[in-house]
């Protein structure tokens, strides 16, 4: 009997980034029976820390030198690196076989810089998938998973009627709604709000929640899974172009994805989006997008990305 190829699939952050490769490590376990080992950073650990279809994770702090011995211990058949930066370039100096995801960084540039939008339809699960298509692996088309452990499973505070998720936060200003048109969001909310959020949003939250009759502020309060479960939980999710974005879609549930700076082209929407979905944005914006991640401050000072957002449309 043959044995089964030994892989490392590699994607250090972020949120939403690891959790678009969840088909990929899916598809090398049940369709190769793969044994499949994981690499990323050690903050990010719990979004893959209970997949039953990973055997081990490895983790970094910053530094592939902290583990390269222990990579090269493992013998792996094949490295697959969906990051494709400098870390996973080092990691692929010491193996005979790997194969890379393509970011299309150029036609990104042309986009952002020019407006010239020549990336292709696909989405960047798709994209990942196509790097194992060498291996005769095919996409199940069974979207994304997130798994969680009896652990993440908290008390969801008043939570006894249907309710939303608001998850206010974001890795760049330009990715993020100005406070008063959140706040001018939830009041249009007939259900409650719960918001979510890390450490850095909890001010914002309260400012949110002083200023609003059904909104709770949970920012702050619990880890990235016990969110997940509150998202789970919920009926809708509010959200900005972020990893609880990609969360949600694993859940199959009802989004409303906002997208200020960046644009729905760069391959990062809902897969397989439920049939409630709603993408916002502010179409025909000849500035839009002004960066492929998001920026610290708008290019043009006035930020209409999002200060002209139709705050109606995310009711339900």
């Amino acid at each position: 009997m043959q044995k089964p190829l030994k892989i490392l699939v590699v994607r250090f952050s972020s949120i939403g980034d690891i959790v678009l490769t969840t088909p990929v490590v899916r598809v090398l376990k049940k369709e190769l029976n793969a044994e499949v080992h994981f690499i990323t950073k050690d903050i990010f650990k719990s979004v893959v820390s209970h997949n039953p279809y990973i055997d081990k994770i490895h983790t970094i702090n910053s530094s592939v030198k902290e583990i390269i011995e222990e990579i090269k211990e493992e013998k792996f058949d094949w490295i697959i690196d969906l990051h494709n930066n400098l870390r996973s370039t080092q990691l692929k100096r010491i193996m005979v076989k790997s194969k890379s995801y393509t970011k299309l960084n150029f036609r990104k540039f042309l986009l952002t810089n020019f407006g010239m939008n020549i990336l292709p339809k696909s989405h960047t699960v798709d994209r990942y998938l196509d790097t194992i298509s060498h291996l005769g692996a095919k996409n199940d088309g069974l979207g994304l998973d997130y798994f969680l452990s009896k652990e993440d499973e908290i008390e969801v505070p008043h939570s006894e009627k249907p309710f939303i998720t608001f998850a206010i936060g974001g890795t760049h200003f330009t990715k993020i709604l100005p406070t008063a048109k959140i706040i001018s969001i939830c009041n249009k909310q007939e259900k409650q709000v719960i918001l979510i959020g890390g450490k850095e949003d909890f001010e914002k939250g309260e400012e949110i929640a002083e200023s609003c009759k059904n909104v709770i502020n949970t920012c702050g309060k619990y880890t990235i899974n016990q969110s997940a479960y509150i998202i789970k939980k919920s009926d809708l999710l509010i959200t900005h172009d972020t990893g609880m974005m990609h969360i949600a879609a694993s859940f199959n549930m009802k989004i409303y994805s906002v997208f200020g700076g960046t644009h729905p082209s760069l391959g990062f929407t809902p897969y397989l989006p439920n049939s409630g979905n709603k993408i916002i944005e502010l179409e025909n914006l000849s500035c839009r997008p002004c960066h492929r991640y998001g920026k610290s401050s708008c290019p043009k000072g006035h930020f209409k990305c999002m200060n002209l957002i139709d705050e109606n449309l995310f009711t339900e």
